[in-house]
């Protein structure tokens, strides 16, 4: 793969570190919790891919639906010769940008896992044989220094993923893409949007129990890595709406007294009947909240699309101030949203 480049910022240690840090604070602390991001070993990636192939889970479907339709728009809109993905995963999704990006010359992957980064640089570089792969190997929650490449870029966070951030993180989040922004440059982010709440539980609530099992692999994962003593027959997987912050919330709740040990960390963590860990936050958007979120951070919303039914939204924005005008031949700092697509 002569056009692949892989830039490291993290050490071989740096997963056990965070993972000892993680569950040392969020086991002690009162609630307990778990980052979500520990979800996501080689069986925990395997389910969440059942998971976006389950009836009741709907955000893959609907993202890919604006993708497919909305790609070639987005491509023009934005102009872009690079196109930056943070937490590209397998960049399945993101395989339907470039598609439409004919004049697209470096594709920058940014995860937290080289062998998924080495993969989808083999896969996309086999169909595109023009492009060039820089890879990070890198945390997108922190501030990252982009590889030189022609722009305009075009930044994209997709999957809803920024809902697993709570309002303080996304803050800090979306100021750092902001300062990643040149004249010219894009943040195309996927945002799940506020809908039934029956709806919304069932999603990560569902009937085979698939989600379930998702869930209590962070716990698989703490006793394979920290020898830890869980046992995931203790504890019921929980899924809520919470109606004032308007997210999903997913927990782990003991079936009854516990006491767990983490033999890595000398840690003894008791639990009483009842006691829960919150695992994810999933927050839910509205057009007017993700304006203002972007606004905050120095970003201005100019595109705003949805799938048919109004259950997602990709939302384009750029440096305030600058827009995209020249290109989009629109009024700047308008929000173009063709219809039948509209917000929920």
């Amino acid at each position: 793969m002569s056009d692949f480049l892989m830039t490291r910022t993290l050490d071989e240690h740096a997963a056990e570190t965070a993972l000892r840090h993680d569950v040392l604070t969020g086991l002690t602390r009162s609630p307990k919790v778990l980052p979500p991001k520990w979800f996501y070993d080689t069986r925990g990636s395997e389910l969440f891919e059942q998971i976006t192939r389950l009836p009741e889970y709907y955000p893959t479907r609907a993202e890919r639906e604006i993708l497919l339709e909305r790609a070639r728009e987005i491509a023009s809109v934005s102009g872009a010769r690079t196109l930056v993905e943070l937490g590209s995963g397998s960049s399945e999704k993101t395989r339907h940008l470039i598609e439409a990006m004919p004049a697209l010359d470096t594709y920058v992957p940014v995860d937290v896992s080289e062998s998924a980064l080495k993969g989808a640089a083999q896969t996309l570089l086999a169909a595109h044989p023009g492009l060039r792969v820089h890879a990070l190997l890198a945390d997108f929650t922190k501030p990252l220094r982009l590889p030189d490449s022609p722009g305009p870029r075009l930044v994209v966070f997709l999957g809803g993923t920024v809902g697993n951030l709570l309002p303080p993180e996304r803050a800090v989040f979306l100021a750092d893409v902001r300062a990643m922004l040149a004249p010219g440059d894009a943040l195309l982010m996927g945002t799940d949007l506020v809908k039934d709440e029956a709806v919304l539980v069932a999603a990560y609530d569902d009937a085979q129990g698939v989600t379930a099992e998702f869930n209590k692999n962070v716990l698989s994962v703490i006793d394979r890595e920290l020898g830890a003593d869980f046992h995931t027959a203790d504890f019921a997987h929980v899924a809520v709406w919470n109606r004032e912050q308007e997210w999903i919330e997913m927990r782990l709740r003991a079936r009854s007294d516990l006491l767990v040990k983490v033999r890595a960390l000398d840690l003894e963590v008791p639990f009483a009947a009842g006691e829960e860990i919150l695992t994810e936050v999933s927050a839910k958007f509205r057009q007017a909240g993700v304006r203002k979120e972007l606004a905050s951070a120095g970003l201005e919303l100019t595109h705003w699309w949805t799938d048919a039914a109004g259950r997602f939204a990709l939302s384009l924005s750029v440096a305030d101030g600058v827009g995209t005008d020249s290109r989009q031949g629109s009024t700047a700092g308008g929000v173009r949203s063709a219809p039948p697509h509209t917000a929920a």
